[in-house]
């Protein structure tokens, strides 16, 4: 008699950022994964991950690569519009995503969301956010929604970023007066919060924060601090930060803060005074990994959008 085979989840994205933590997170927990990914030549040669092609054109095959699962961890998004590719188009693939597992049978699905969805938001990001969380919920599908604001930990690219600049730059500007502030959640908080999301079998939403609300600024000067940078860090108006950073991303073939980013953070959209769901201090990790943090800069569009090549490098 064979082995009882253990139970199947997907995760969109498994060998990416928050998909890869909720994959190791349910391996860790005794599951088997299935990833649908959208570059599936990408996966590791000795992964022990099913691997399926995410294709929103192909309903067929994707309701056939959801059937049998248990649950669906949903990461898909996209950070910005980028080729013929914009929030509304995600909000339609995440649409055909969640017919889809209705159609294949899927009890649960645990979607990443971010804090402060509203369809009546002046960012488009937002917006589409919310119109995903309410699609969700017409499904009919018994659902958990983690609603992330900013994310650290492992290869994520903000943290790593701002510490690439502070390395190399002798100015480093922040928009007015950095008194905005950022709640961020480590990873693997947001993986474990996730993987508890998909245990229960009630319709629940949650923001996913950690135990510390930063200002940007503070969060620049601990950064700042633990790669042992000199840079000077200039306040500068909105409009200034929003230019320098759209002429770096020239330089660096990459974009690395949109004005409408910018704007959300100004607004408070990424804090949250809900109860801390991650117990990881973001100072903590900062001081821990400064040694390491910067070395490389961290592509967005070579992530997602285009076959990787050489980045930036110390």
């Amino acid at each position: 008699m064979s082995a009882r085979q253990a139970p199947v989840d997907v995760v969109t994205g498994a060998f990416s950022y928050s998909g890869a933590a909720i994959a190791r997170e349910l391996q860790n927990s005794g599951r088997q994964v299935r990833t649908l990914t959208a570059h599936p030549n990408r996966a590791p040669a000795n992964t022990d991950i099913e691997v399926r092609p995410l294709d929103f054109a192909r309903r067929t095959e994707l309701i056939a690569s959801l059937r049998g699962a248990n649950t669906l961890y949903n990461t898909y998004w996209v950070r910005f519009a980028h080729g013929g590719l914009d929030h509304d188009v995600a909000v339609d693939n995440s649409r055909t995503l969640f017919e889809a597992a209705t159609a294949a049978g899927v009890e649960r699905i645990v979607h990443v969301s971010i804090a402060h969805p509203s369809p009546d938001s002046p960012y488009p990001y937002f917006r589409g956010k919310a119109r995903v969380e309410r699609i969700l919920a017409e499904t009919g599908i018994s659902y958990g929604i983690a609603r992330p604001a900013v994310l650290f930990g492992g290869d994520g690219v903000l943290i790593n970023n701002i510490a690439w600049l502070l390395r190399r730059l002798p100015v480093f500007a922040i928009g007015g007066r950095g008194d905005y502030r950022v709640r961020a959640i480590h990873i693997a908080d947001l993986a474990r919060l996730c993987v508890e999301l998909g245990a229960r079998d009630d319709n629940v939403v949650v923001d996913a924060v950690g135990p510390q609300s930063l200002t940007f600024r503070e969060l620049v000067d601990a950064v700042r601090t633990a790669v042992g940078s000199h840079a000077l860090v200039l306040p500068v108006p909105g409009p200034v930060v929003a230019a320098a950073s759209h002429a770096l991303g020239l330089v660096l073939r990459d974009t690395l803060l949109t004005r409408e980013e910018y704007l959300a953070m100004v607004d408070g959209l990424a804090d949250s005074d809900a109860p801390s769901t991650g117990c990881v201090l973001l100072t903590d990790w900062i001081a821990e990994h400064g040694s390491d943090l910067g070395r490389r800069y961290a592509n967005e569009l070579d992530r997602h959008f285009r076959a990787p090549n050489k980045t930036p490098a110390g």
